[in-house]
């Protein structure tokens, strides 16, 4: 409702599936909502017909690099880090913000929550782990260490 709202308000028709495909993507945050709307009907105005439908949709996110779970850059790096440069974790928040170039309020009070909320990522008292989905979604088999933790 707030995708198809806000595109009443911008200017720019979406039929149903498209606005599905963004909320989706939106991680359940308004503002992430209407930032990647704004995104998405630049690419359609530039490379599609002005409006928003499943496949314009699906190619500007595509573009935009954001996933289906909705991570962007920064939540892929982070994982990423925490599963290649440290065999899945633990591993302490300065460290990763160190490593990502990133303030630990940013990566604990923005990054974190969603990451633990869809399972992707467990805080411990020794540092941040990363969970078995998180390597099945980037089609990484853990290391035998790592996998007697699970």
């Amino acid at each position: 409702m707030i995708v198809e709202r806000s595109a009443e308000i911008l200017g720019v028709q979406v039929d149903d599936a498209g606005a599905t495909e963004i909320a989706s993507r939106s991680r359940g945050t308004p503002r992430i909502a209407n930032r990647l709307l704004r995104r998405v009907r630049d690419y359609a105005q530039v490379r599609g017909a002005g409006r928003i439908d499943l496949p314009t949709a699906q190619a500007a996110l595509q573009m935009l690099e954001v996933d289906q779970y909705g991570f962007d850059e920064v939540d892929r790096k982070l994982l990423l880090t925490i599963i290649e440069k440290y065999q899945g974790g633990p591993v302490g928040l300065s460290t990763l913000a160190a490593v990502l170039a990133e303030e630990p309020d940013a990566i604990e009070e923005i990054y974190e929550p969603f990451l633990m909320q869809i399972g992707f990522l467990n805080r411990t008292p020794r540092g941040r782990v990363a969970t078995q989905l998180a390597y099945e979604h980037f089609g990484i088999t853990p290391s035998r260490r790592q996998s007697s933790l699970f």
